[in-house]
């Protein structure tokens, strides 16, 4: 980025970047602390913005200088830097909920729900289809794994929520459970039944706004604030039920299915 240049980006053209993109403006005030050129404002973009959002920026930027045909091919070595820096920011730059999914996730080695979480962190801005889609599989990879380290069937239909009534039970986490000191009871009893329908939430959001299914032509993109409540209610769900697993089954790992 010398002399203020980002790439072979033009002021129109880097405008309209963020805004396909991303879908905010880059030339609004509050990126122009550093100044008014196009390297300024990415520079005080990657100082304001959350982790998240800056990982998602620096891929999207990547993938274009990597597939620019005119210039000079990229070192290994840099490649490798770039992309450990993006997996840095969309973890250690996220909230501490995402990092008690993912290092809960790895000490058990459950790779198939890291996989996931980190294909929805990435594309939440730039992809928020794509991202939701992400979300409810990392759901259903919890819920598959609990119920087949139990020796459960899994359900005729395998939608999420399908698959998390199958699990409700034998965790004991049903609306219904009496079994809690009269003063919480009915609060925990709200909360459980919230919990099931943030699951069905997340599960009707993919089916109606996600990628799974393809996009018909004139497709209304959902916004990436929505997608991102998807995905953090998705990592809250799946981040509760690995710890009541643990609780009810401590001698049993959860391996990925």
């Amino acid at each position: 980025m010398r002399d203020g240049y980002v790439l072979d980006f033009s002021n129109r053209t880097f405008s309209e970047f963020f805004e396909d993109e991303f879908g905010f403006d880059i030339y609004q005030e509050k990126y122009e602390l550093q100044g008014e050129s196009k390297a300024k404002r990415l520079r005080t973009l990657i100082e304001v913005e959350e982790g998240a959002v800056v990982a998602s920026v620096i891929q999207k930027l990547w993938m274009l200088r990597l597939n620019d045909k005119q210039k000079a091919p990229v070192a290994a070595e840099d490649d490798l830097w770039i992309q450990g820096l993006i997996t840095h920011l969309q973890t250690s730059g996220s909230a501490p909920l995402v990092q008690s999914l993912v290092s809960t996730a790895r000490i058990l080695d459950f790779d198939t729900v890291t996989r996931d979480l980190n294909r929805a962190l990435e594309t939440s801005q730039s992809d928020p289809e794509s991202a939701i889609t992400s979300a409810c599989s990392t759901l259903e990879s919890v819920c598959r794994s609990v119920l087949v380290e139990l020796g459960l069937e899994l359900p005729k239909k395998r939608d999420i929520s399908s698959l998390f009534r199958a699990v409700r039970e034998p965790l004991k986490l049903s609306p219904s459970r009496t079994d809690m000191h009269q003063d919480i009871l009915g609060d925990v009893q709200k909360i459980l039944g919230g919990l099931g329908t943030l699951v069905e939430g997340v599960g009707a959001l993919r089916t109606h706004a996600g990628d799974a299914h393809g996009r018909e032509k004139g497709f209304v993109r959902i916004d990436s604030r929505t997608a991102a409540l998807a995905v953090h209610s998705a990592i809250t769900a799946a981040l509760f039920l690995i710890q009541t697993w643990q609780k009810h089954y401590p001698t049993t790992s959860l391996h990925k299915h």
